[in-house]
C-alpha cells in the first residue's frame, strides 16, 4: 500500500508506474480473521496473543499481473498485415488504396477493412475493383469498402477522382499510393509522358497535391508510398552530375523498362521525403516503403520474361498471405 501524507490518503496503485499490488494467499499460521461489533474486520494472532486491524499479509503483497495482449512484437518475412494489425480498431478511419484490386494493394485494403476502416479501392478497372470489394464483403459483410475509378495514366482522370472524392465530404486519414507498372514497353500516355513514370510517380504526385487539403483537415493523417530498393540502381543526373529531368520521360530510343521503373521508384522516395518535410509540421506525415525483395505479385504481368523469372523465384519469396490465411 502507498501512503500520501500530504493528501492523507492511501492507494494500491503505484503513483508513478501505475502498477498495482494486492494481498494474496492464506493468513500466516496462527492468525484468524474476525469481525468486531461495528462490522470492521480485524486479525487475531493466537500464538502471540495480540490483535490488529492490519492484514498481516500486507508484508507479502504481490504485483497484479497485467494481461498481455496477444500481439506479435517481432515481425519477419512470414508476418502478414492481419497479424500486424491484430488488436487494432480502425473504426472511423478512412483510407484510399490505389491499385487495390490485386496483389499488395488488395491485401492492404482487405486487412484495413477487416479491422474497421472505411476503405476506398481506387482502381483503373472498375469491374475488377468491384470483384475485389465483393471478396472483402464475402469475408465480413459489415466491412466498409467501395470502389472508385482512378486511372493514373490520365491526369484528367486523377482530377476527376479527386473532385468526386471531395464531393463525398469524407475525411482522409491514410492515402496509400500503391498502384504501379513494371516491365512495360515504351508508350506515351494521353498526357504525352512515358507510362511507367506517370503511373508510378507523377499520377500519385498529382493525386496527393489534389487531396492535400483533405489530408490537412483530417489530422493526424499520413501518406504511404510503395517504392522499392531498386531505386538504388539509378539516378536522374547526367554524366557531369547535373540534374537531367529528360531521363524521367525518355524517348523510345533511350528507353529501358527496368531503368524506367528504378527511376520512378527513386522519384517516389524523393517526393515522400520532401512531402514529409513540408506537411509533417501540419500533422500530415509521409513515408516510403520497400515491400520486400522479389515479393510475388502480379506486377510482372506486362512482360512474359519477368513472369517467368517471378515464377521461378516464387518458392523463395514472401507471399501475399501466410499459410494460415490461404
Amino acid at each position: 500500500m502507498f501512503c500520501s501524507h500530504i493528501e492523507l490518503k492511501t492507494q494500491w496503485d503505484h503513483p508513478k508506474t501505475g502498477k498495482k499490488k494486492r494481498v494474496a494467499g492464506d493468513l500466516p499460521y496462527g492468525w484468524e480473521r474476525e469481525t468486531d461489533d461495528n462490522g470492521q474486520v480485524y486479525f487475531v494472532d493466537h500464538i502471540n496473543k495480540r490483535t490488529t486491524y492490519l492484514d498481516p499479509r500486507l508484508a507479502f503483497t504481490v504485483e497484479e499481473a497485467s494481461e498481455k495482449p496477444n500481439i506479435r512484437q517481432r515481425y519477419d518475412g512470414n508476418s502478414t498485415a492481419m497479424e500486424i494489425l491484430q488488436g487494432r480498431d480502425l473504426s472511423g478511419k478512412v483510407v484510399i488504396v490505389t491499385g487495390a484490386n490485386t496483389g499488395i494493394g488488395f491485401e492492404t485494403a482487405r486487412s484495413l477493412a477487416l479491422h474497421g476502416a472505411h476503405v476506398v479501392l481506387a482502381c483503373r478497372n472498375r469491374a475488377r475493383g468491384n470483384v475485389a470489394t465483393q471478396k472483402i464483403l464475402d469475408e465480413w459483410h459489415k466491412a466498409k469498402v467501395e470502389t472508385m475509378t482512378l486511372d493514373l495514366s490520365s491526369l484528367r482522370n486523377v482530377e476527376q477522382f479527386a473532385e468526386a472524392y471531395k464531393t463525398r465530404n469524407l475525411p482522409l486519414h491514410i492515402l496509400i499510393c500503391n498502384a504501379g507498372v513494371f516491365g512495360s514497353s515504351w508508350q506515351l500516355t494521353e498526357d504525352g509522358l512515358e507510362t511507367t513514370f506517370q503511373v508510378n510517380h507523377l499520377g500519385h504526385f498529382y493525386l496527393v497535391q489534389l487531396l492535400q487539403d483533405v489530408l490537412r483537415r483530417s489530422i493526424p493523417s499520413r501518406v504511404i508510398i510503395v517504392s522499392s530498393e531498386s531505386h538504388r540502381f539509378t539516378d536522374i543526373k547526367d554524366s557531369s552530375g547535373k540534374l537531367d529531368l529528360s531521363r524521367l520521360s525518355p524517348a523510345k530510343k533511350d528507353y529501358w523498362a527496368m531503368l524506367a521503373y528504378n527511376r520512378s521508384k527513386l522519384c517516389n522516395i524523393l517526393f515522400s521525403n520532401e512531402l514529409n518535410r513540408r506537411l509533417s509540421p501540419h500533422g500530415v506525415t509521409s513515408n516510403a516503403l520497400h515491400p520486400g525483395n522479389m515479393m510475388y505479385t502480379s506486377i510482372h504481368r506486362s512482360w512474359w520474361l519477368y513472369t517467368l523469372l517471378f515464377t521461378l523465384a516464387r518458392p523463395f519469396t514472401k507471399s501475399m498471405v501466410s499459410n494460415q490465411l490461404t
